[in-house]
């Protein structure tokens, strides 16, 4: 609808409330998709490699500037997928200016393994880009840890308990130093460092040591992570302002999960305090309760903050979500922002009425921008404003029969639907259909009970 007021002027943007913020240039903003990797960790997920390269192709066609494709050490299934994925990007499957990236622990096994992959596929060092990885808080530094450490620096596991944070801090930064000044020395010119894992709950000033000294070795990014969720957005800012000041001009890496649904601002808290990269997983599937998800990050900076992310193709957030839906075996909440089945859907009579003046009475966002679908659903709530305009909407196919569309059609249209809605709010079938759903869930992992079974199963083979 056209308003004479202009619709700008009878609504107040969300744009006018974020100066705070202080973000880069748009074109400077990249969105680093980590799926294939973070959100294989989902529990029960499983890709197999061809199903990698069709996602990897499908975030190369969408926009994506950095796609994470996978930890090679981990199985012969990564090694595989990288195989396809580097071969499709050398042959124009995906775009030159897609970066690559691997990932390893801060370790020279893990790094050697990645060498001997990139040799079995004839790529040189500098096709990929490597991250490599370590602990930040003192939890992890000293416990998860600690006993590696203790014994690279040639001293006893025994001395874990006795032995200062301290050590372990400045014992953990040396590590991450060697392998990154190692990669440097085999020809590897792009290194992102990953200060750190468990970054959020770390001492901001040992992070940022641990980030100045990765540079200084010669990455040329930093990531940082919020590993268990718990970054709010005042930690956000707090964390990557004084990693920002600390790095000077290095690109920074946001890195959040989402255990108290906060891993969307706090993603977007970052971009406005010093990162200029977004880490996210297609429908947020990952770890626990997941990743920064995609269309979340992509649909609120835009809708929320006016950053449109150049060339990126926001229509096809939707088919590139049934993809990796479909892949992962693991369903889309039908109420998920953006991309979501119930977001552009209305029941409603009072908002349904509205929505036939104009749709942005109830929706902030144009479906068609987002590759979702406006649409009414009918039942218990609906109004006789959103079933005649469906009516007439589709009056041609009332023509054909010489039904008349009045309000007693109308009227008695909306008193069935109504009567159909009660009575399939008795039938049960939606509750059978949940108890199959988390069964089919549980299916997707071997759970603790099947394990103890399997295990059971092959010692008595074992012994035979």
């Amino acid at each position: 609808m056209d308003f004479n007021e202009g619709f700008d002027n009878l609504v107040k943007s969300p744009h006018g409330f974020t100066s705070d913020l202080k973000f880069p240039p748009y074109e400077k903003i990249k969105i680093f998709d980590t799926t294939l990797r973070d959100g294989e960790q989902c529990p029960g997920v499983a890709f197999s490699p061809v199903q990698k390269l069709e996602i990897a192709k499908a975030l190369d066609d969408i926009g994506v500037h950095i796609i994470d494709i996978g930890f090679p050490a981990a199985s012969k299934s990564d090694e595989k997928a990288f195989e396809l994925i580097y071969n499709a990007k050398k042959n124009g499957e995906i775009k030159k200016s897609t970066e690559l990236l691997v990932t390893a622990r801060a370790k020279k096994e893990d790094v050697d393994y990645v060498f001997k992959v990139l040799l079995e596929n004839a790529a040189h060092p500098s096709d990929v880009t490597f991250f490599v990885f370590t602990s930040g808080s003192d939890l992890q530094v000293k416990y998860k840890i600690g006993r590696m450490l203790l014994k690279k620096e040639g001293m006893s596991e025994s001395l874990l308990e006795k032995t200062p944070v301290d050590f372990f801090r400045k014992a953990n930064i040396r590590m991450l130093v060697e392998i990154i000044s190692f990669l440097k020395g085999r020809g590897v010119e792009n290194i992102e460092a990953g200060c750190a894992e468990d970054g959020s709950r770390a001492d901001v000033d040992y992070i940022v040591e641990m980030s100045k000294a990765a540079v200084d070795a010669g990455a040329i990014r930093i990531a940082f992570a919020d590993t268990v969720g718990v970054m709010t957005p005042q930690s956000s800012a707090h964390y990557f302002s004084r990693i920002r000041d600390a790095i000077g001009d290095v690109p920074l890496v946001a890195h959040c999960h989402d255990d108290f649904d906060l891993a969307t601002i706090n993603t977007i808290t970052a971009l406005g305090n010093g990162a200029t990269v977004a880490t996210c997983t297609v429908n947020g599937i990952g770890e626990r309760a997941g990743n920064a998800s995609l269309h979340s990050v992509l649909g609120a900076l835009w809708a929320l903050y006016g950053i449109k992310i150049p060339n990126f193709k926001y229509e096809k957030l939707n088919s590139l979500s049934e993809m990796v839906e479909n892949f992962s075996g693991v369903p889309l909440n039908i109420n998920q922002p953006v991309v979501g089945r119930n977001v552009y859907t209305h029941e409603s009579g009072i908002h349904s009425a509205a929505q036939t003046i104009d749709p942005r009475m109830y929706q902030h966002m144009n479906p068609d921008e987002f590759g979702g679908l406006s649409r009414f659903i009918f039942g218990k709530h609906s109004g006789r404003n959103a079933v005649k305009h469906v009516l007439d909407k589709n009056s041609a196919e009332f023509e054909k029969y010489d039904i008349k569309i009045d309000d007693d059609l109308v009227n008695r249209v909306v008193k069935m639907v109504k009567a159909i809605r009660e009575k399939n709010q008795q039938d049960k079938s939606s509750e059978t259909i949940i108890t199959r759903y988390y069964k089919v869930m549980d299916m997707l992992g071997i759970n603790e009970e099947k394990l103890v079974e399997l295990a059971v199963l092959i010692g008595h083979r074992r012994g035979w």
